[in-house]
């Protein structure tokens, strides 16, 4: 096991930059893949080419056989499957490093800077850390959510591939006697192979988890979707809010206007009939005045 000790301190550092799904297929990776090729795998498979053994005494034969019975060991298959699964989440990791060191300097220039160099530094086009605090945790959104997705996609494609793979050129199950009739064997002949029955519940618990894996990537890829689509629509919504608010505002203001206007027609028309009244009065004060006058005349 010292062998994957680097892999697996590497690993252990994407823990704290993944999502809550990506942290479970971590340790899924680490308990059930690595940790089962190292602790029981190795051993099962040790015998593997020593105990293939043929009913014939042709030189070569059997070790033909066998090369055409497995083109590569499982052992190893298994642990070039896991080193080329491992490696797109290790890149993801190189690029975050990357992104909070490039932070981690712009937060030391703008302590160090005072308030009108800042502002001429952001004039100048610096920019501002948008994808770490002050602890290193990282923010995925904008290139890491890109860089992460494309990590997904690349062990989605890896483990599919890796499936098809062990498929193609062994098979999902060994069985105990293998027929051979390939050069140099004279005739053919039959080979056996050395604890067939645990070989298979091996194959078939690391293709179990092959498969757990690939689902845990694509419900990842699902659960970044949803998460990206809901903060759209919140965005949306939270968009939407101001001109409501100002229509609603432009609506009040007409609805002003129009009682404004329309007490000012009430009271120019109050004014017009207080107006008429008073002419009227002072029409019949004249024609009052004039009867009297009429009447001293006379």
């Amino acid at each position: 096991m010292g062998e994957w000790d680097i892999l697996g301190r590497l690993l252990d550092k994407v823990q704290k930059h993944s999502t809550v799904v990506g942290k479970i297929w971590l340790t899924v990776l680490f308990v059930f893949r690595i940790l089962v090729l190292g602790a029981g795998a190795e051993k099962v498979w040790g015998d593997e080419q020593s105990d293939f053994i043929c009913n014939t005494q042709q030189p070569g034969c059997e070790n033909v056989c066998y090369d055409h019975a497995f083109p590569i060991s499982h052992l190893r298959f298994w642990v070039l499957q896991i080193i080329s699964v491992s490696t797109p989440t290790l890149i993801y990791l190189g690029h975050v490093l990357h992104v909070i060191h490039e932070e981690k300097d712009m937060r030391e220039a703008m302590k160090k800077a005072q308030n009108d160099q800042a502002s001429a530094c952001l004039k100048k086009g610096y920019k501002l850390p948008k994808y770490s605090n002050d602890k290193g945790k990282v923010n995925i959104q904008g290139r890491l959510l890109r860089s992460y997705i494309l990590n997904l996609l690349c062990k989605i494609l890896l483990e599919v591939g890796f499936i098809l793979g062990q498929y193609y050129l062994f098979g999902f199950t060994l069985q105990a006697q293998y027929v051979c009739s390939r050069f140099p064997c004279p005739h053919k002949v039959d080979c056996f192979l050395s604890r067939p029955t645990e070989k298979n519940i091996f194959i078939w618990f690391m293709l179990v988890v092959a498969c757990v894996s690939l689902l845990l990537n694509l419900i990842e890829v699902f659960y970044l979707f949803v998460k990206k689509v809901n903060e759209c629509l919140n965005r949306q919504k939270d968009y939407t809010v101001t001109p409501v608010i100002s229509v609603m505002t432009k609506k009040n203001v007409d609805e002003k206007d129009q009682v404004i206007q329309n007490w000012m027609k009430h009271g120019v028309g109050l004014q017009k009939n207080e107006l008429g009244n008073e002419i009227a009065k002072n029409m019949v004060l004249e024609d009052h005045n004039t009867n009297d006058m009429e009447e001293v005349h006379i």
